[in-house]
């Protein structure tokens, strides 16, 4: 008697033209021979025998073949296997298992290894496969290091500027602007002296323009004003020396 699920590969490999058989006591015989399949179908694992040769397969998925642990027999050739690096599974396996295996599976693909006997590919064959792996999860690794110390750079920098104090020195000598200096650079301001002084009576011509222009532009009352916005507002702090 079959297993149940003995009974429903049978009918789905039935369906699709395979021929399947029970073998007493144990196990099952698969015929899944020129069918012309591109995929392993799904097999119970008490599968004993399994004829899979002249289909159209080009490799054969990792782990498949790990589940059929009864298996006595699998006949793969006449498939036109691609040997790149999908491949090293099947490879791997079929050197482990050489007395279940009848007939030699051969590589169809690429050109350089076409007509050689998948078992024959040497390890070196396969080094770059792994070293692509390699190199590209360390790259991965190395960015997403990177990037999260980017942002944590980011907000270290972010939290220590609200945390910090600007000072401004002022020296004493700097308090009252001299006025020669600023007349030099405000043309406006020494044009605005000289029309008030064409205004003043004859007595004022005496006057010289030094006196005026000694005065301090900046209103000395309002400093502290400015100071305390300065510090309160914008964390300035300026520090009369």
């Amino acid at each position: 008697m079959l297993s149940g699920s003995g009974l429903a590969v049978f009918l789905l490999l039935a369906s699709s033209g395979a021929q399947t058989s029970a073998l007493q006591p144990a196990g099952l015989q698969v015929n899944c021979s020129s069918l012309g399949l591109m995929e392993v179908p799904h097999l119970p694992s008490d599968t004993t025998e399994l004829h899979l040769e002249d289909n159209q397969l080009t490799t054969v998925s990792p782990g498949l073949f790990d589940r059929l642990a009864v298996l006595r027999k699998v006949s793969l050739s006449g498939n036109p296997f691609h040997c790149d690096c999908r491949i090293q599974y099947l490879r791997n396996w079929l050197l482990r298992n050489r007395a279940v295996v009848s007939g030699e599976p051969t590589c169809a693909s690429p050109s350089a290894v076409a007509w050689t006997a998948i078992t024959g590919l040497s390890d070196d064959y396969f080094y770059s496969c792994g070293r692509k792996s390699c190199v590209g999860g360390t790259y991965n690794a190395l960015m997403g290091v990177m990037l999260c110390g980017l942002i944590v750079l980011l907000m270290w920098s972010l939290r220590l500027a609200k945390k910090s104090t600007f000072t401004l020195d002022i020296d004493e000598r700097h308090t009252g602007f001299e006025a020669e200096s600023l007349r030099s650079l405000k043309p406006k301001h020494r044009k605005r002296l000289q029309t008030s002084l064409s205004e003043v009576s004859g007595n004022s011509d005496s006057l010289t323009w030094t006196e005026d222009l000694e005065r301090p532009l900046l209103n000395m009352e309002l400093l502290p004003q400015i100071l305390d916005v300065l510090h309160n507002k914008h964390n300035i702090k300026i520090k009369d020396t």
